[in-house]
């Protein structure tokens, strides 16, 4: 077994981990990248591209259906399942291909591949032919779908999203469980493209969304197209012929047993790093196993040793992945002194139709840390002008801001146009605008951001009339 030594060492090489080497590279430092599986990042390989190809396919295929609302009507629609998946492999591969190009450009001495472990807080063994010293560490591991060990027993036909950009043609029926943005985005989609679907949630949760009555409002527009069953837990999947059977139980105890070609599991992400020998660096670990750091440094409590991207489980996105890599290899490259980097305002959105995103501080956050304290408008988009002329008005936006100050915080919607107005709220809140000076904003006529004004008037007018004993948390919880 051979001895390496470098300065830093990054442990796997997605978008966290390649960022942090860059980083650390240009901070001088002697950098070691290691990654035990292809390279590739979990966004160009089996996330944000593959799923946004296959969106693309299916708004596609909606919009003929939608013409005719328009006086519009076009003839037999047909969805090729083959062209369409050749499609969506074909153009990842591309994106893909990017990706190991950069990473073909690195030096080949400072590239390793194998499994790495820790054997000590300075050393580790990656697989059985090499061991590394070094300085400093990023752990960079990323992320892995969640499936049940009695559902993954029902056999192959149990899988993931990542198995599904690996499809050669679309299959008849999919039960999908979990309406988190993966199953949602990829429920919609494939029940777009002609697929039977079944969305099954244990609660009536809806992507990332928080506030009480935009979670009303996208659960209905979410049931008015998909079958959706809120409250109700998959309790039993088996193999049965080519297929599965899976049953499931609703919040009446009600059981039904249905057959579906496959079962996607969507109920979640594990941190990478149960296999890593962290009890073997001295690190404070939480409840997960996942080391306690510090959110402004990506410093592991005062060691030499950093965490980026979906391995500490906080904000599993890829411009996150990129500004927790860059924090971190700076960081490991300056070490001891550590400086806190770039966070931006938190921004998510989810592409079903109609999007959702929420931007800034979240209502159950607000909660928690401005009960009472904070007002709140809200817009509804069934009569908001664009909205309608584009057959497109389903939805709400509620924003929030700070009494006495006027500060905006953050907004939850779901509708038309949500990755446009998603990142003008954030930037807003990054920006620390009162909702004065955002009114005092252009808006032209007619646009979907009008809305937005809307939403904004109607907080202006709370905040002038701060209530003396309210609080608008009545509900102060996402719905289990």
């Amino acid at each position: 077994m051979k001895t390496l030594r470098t300065q830093v060492a990054i442990i796997g090489a997605g978008t966290a981990g390649m960022t942090g080497y860059r980083a650390a590279k240009a901070g001088g430092k002697q950098t070691l990248l290691i990654e035990s599986n292809v390279y590739g990042t979990t966004c160009a390989r089996v996330g944000c591209m593959p799923s946004k190809l296959l969106i693309a396919a299916a708004d596609a295929a909606h919009m003929l259906h939608a013409a005719s609302g328009f006086g519009v009507h076009a003839g037999e629609v047909r969805i090729d399942g083959k062209a369409v998946m050749a499609r969506v492999r074909s153009e990842r591969d591309r994106f893909v291909g990017f990706v190991v190009e950069s990473v073909a450009a690195y030096p080949a001495e400072d590239k390793l591949h194998g499994h790495a472990r820790f054997l000590g807080p300075t050393r580790l063994q990656v697989d059985d032919h090499t061991l590394v010293e070094a300085e400093r560490f990023v752990i960079a591991t990323g992320s892995t779908p969640i499936v049940p060990d009695e559902w993954r027993a029902a056999g192959p036909r149990v899988i993931t999203s990542d198995a599904v950009f690996d499809w050669d043609d679309l299959p008849a029926s999919v039960a999908v469980v979990g309406t988190g943005v993966i199953g949602l985005e990829l429920g919609q989609a494939l029940a777009r493209l002609g697929v039977r679907v079944t969305i099954f949630a244990r609660g009536g949760s809806v992507a990332q969304l928080s506030d009480p009555e935009v979670l009303e409002v996208a659960r209905r527009a979410m049931s008015d197209e998909l079958d959706v069953r809120f409250k109700t837990k998959v309790i039993k999947v088996e193999q049965h012929g080519d297929g599965l059977a899976v049953t499931s139980e609703d919040a009446g105890g009600q059981q039904r047993t249905e057959q579906f070609a496959y079962l996607l599991s969507a109920i979640g992400r594990r941190p990478n790093v149960h296999q890593l020998g962290l009890e073997n660096t001295g690190l404070q670990r939480d409840h997960h196993g996942i080391p306690l750091y510090d959110q402004q440094t990506m410093q592991c409590g005062d060691s030499a040793i950093f965490i980026a991207g979906d391995a500490n489980d906080e904000r599993p996105q890829l411009p996150e992945a990129a500004d927790h890599g860059r924090i971190a290899g700076d960081n490991a490259a300056r070490y001891p002194e550590v400086k806190p980097g770039l966070r931006r305002t938190p921004l998510a959105i989810s592409f079903t139709e109609p999007q959702i995103a929420t931007m800034g501080a979240s209502y159950a956050e607000l909660c928690v840390s401005h009960p009472g304290r904070f007002a709140v408008g809200k817009v509804s988009f069934h009569n908001q002008g664009r909205s309608r002329v584009m057959l497109q008005n389903k939805g709400m936006l509620r924003v929030y801001a700070e009494y006495q100050s006027g500060r905006f915080l953050g907004a939850e919607m779901i509708g038309p146009r949500a990755e446009n107005i998603g990142h003008l709220l954030a930037w807003a809140v990054q920006a620390g605008l009162p909702v004065d000076a955002m009114l005092d904003m252009p808006f032209y006529h007619p646009v979907v951001e009008e809305g937005v004004r809307t939403a904004l008037r109607d907080l202006a007018h709370h905040l002038k009339h701060e209530p003396a004993h309210d609080c608008p948390c009545v509900d102060c919880t996402p719905a289990p």
